[in-house]
């Protein structure tokens, strides 16, 4: 057990991938990193999957990128329905770069999901995104009123609420993540050959994927509520 912990101490730990000279020397973790090259990689794939197209006769790669994105926001524009239909876009990409990062396993790369601050940041980032559709949709007087309902008595609750959901969403994706390397790694203790690629496979691509949906479709869940 106690290899065990220090083993996950260890594959835990967020190194620094390189340091910036400025404000007495900015660290800039490996997770960071890692999240430029996702972005640069979806950016890149973009590039070459809509190159020349065209209205008539598309080409095959004109295909695969309308048949990606016409499933992406057929996917997500169910969850949120016709209200929130402006903000598909930025949900698809969160879908994008979250199955991204949690599948970065299967090739040996340490997935940013797995930094605290990676997932709290697309928490906050989610619950702002909520509260500012919720504040469009409604305007200023019904958005705060909205905190007085059903009755006035629960506006305690409703104003924490707006703390509990990103830690709800940030911690159950970086739990997930988590446990899935704590049984991978006592999987490799006890049985150190064939299993452990087996498991890697499911807790690195369906479980990775499986939780990206997770996460935008409860995002989705507290946005549609928000906005309706």
């Amino acid at each position: 057990m106690g290899n065990l912990a220090e083993r996950l101490q260890e594959e835990m730990e967020i190194k620094t991938a390189f340091t910036i000279p400025v404000f007495g020397g900015l660290e800039v973790k490996e997770s960071v990193v890692t999240t430029w090259f996702i972005i640069l990689g979806l950016f890149l794939l973009s590039l070459f999957l809509t190159k020349d197209m065209k209205t008539r006769n598309p080409g095959k790669r004109q295909i695969v990128a309308e048949t990606i994105v016409t499933w992406l926001r057929g996917l997500v524009g169910g969850m949120v329905g016709e209200e929130g239909e402006r903000y598909v876009t930025y949900l698809c990409s969160v879908l994008i770069y979250i199955g991204v990062a949690n599948i970065l396993g299967i090739f040996s790369v340490s997935p940013p999901t797995k930094d605290l601050r990676v997932t709290v940041a697309l928490a906050v980032m989610s619950i702002v995104l909520i509260e500012a559709a919720s504040f469009l949709a409604k305007g200023g007087k019904g958005f705060f009123k909205s905190f007085a309902e059903p009755v006035a008595l629960v506006a305690p609750i409703n104003v924490l609420e707006l703390f509990i959901k990103p830690l709800s969403l940030c911690m159950r994706l970086f739990g997930n993540v988590f446990a899935a390397f704590v049984i991978m790694e006592l999987v490799k203790m006890a049985v150190p050959v064939v299993l452990p690629a087996a498991l890697c496979l499911y807790f690195d691509l369906f479980d990775g994927l499986i939780q990206a949906y997770v996460f935008v479709f409860l995002t989705s869940l507290y946005l549609k509520e928000a906005i309706e």
